[in-house]
């Protein structure tokens, strides 16, 4: 079984990366499509534009976004087994554009993925 990683798109890939998953519904500012070095582009795996749109990256709101965001996860369970598949197989490296390394929707789907791994 693979590992769940994430990271900045802007880092420079790496070998131990595995499979590189864009999980931004939007393409990130100042990054070409070649050097993204992208298996694969998830836009629906992001949270939702509206819920995009409340959150704004205010850290007093990130507790609400995450159960927020963990809601609409839960109900896109097609595109949450996408990821899960992959992760059976090989490491996989969510990637995401936001610049708080905590408080972003990247760490709330590699925290929710690693619930649903251990229920099943």
């Amino acid at each position: 079984m693979g590992t769940i990683h994430i990271k900045r798109i802007y880092a420079a890939p790496e070998p131990e990366d595995g499979c590189r998953v864009l999980i931004d519904r939007l393409w990130p500012r100042g990054v070409s499509r070649q050097t993204a070095d992208l298996d694969l582009w998830l836009k629906d795996i992001a949270p939702s534009p509206d819920l995009r749109r409340w959150f704004a990256h205010d850290p007093a709101r990130f507790d609400a976004f995450r159960q927020k965001y963990r809601d609409e996860l839960a109900h896109n369970t097609d595109v949450v087994e996408q990821l899960l598949g992959r992760a059976k197989e090989q490491n996989i490296t969510l990637l995401y554009a936001a610049r708080d390394p905590v408080m972003n929707h990247a760490a709330v789907l590699a925290e929710f993925l690693a619930g649903v791994r251990k229920r099943t």
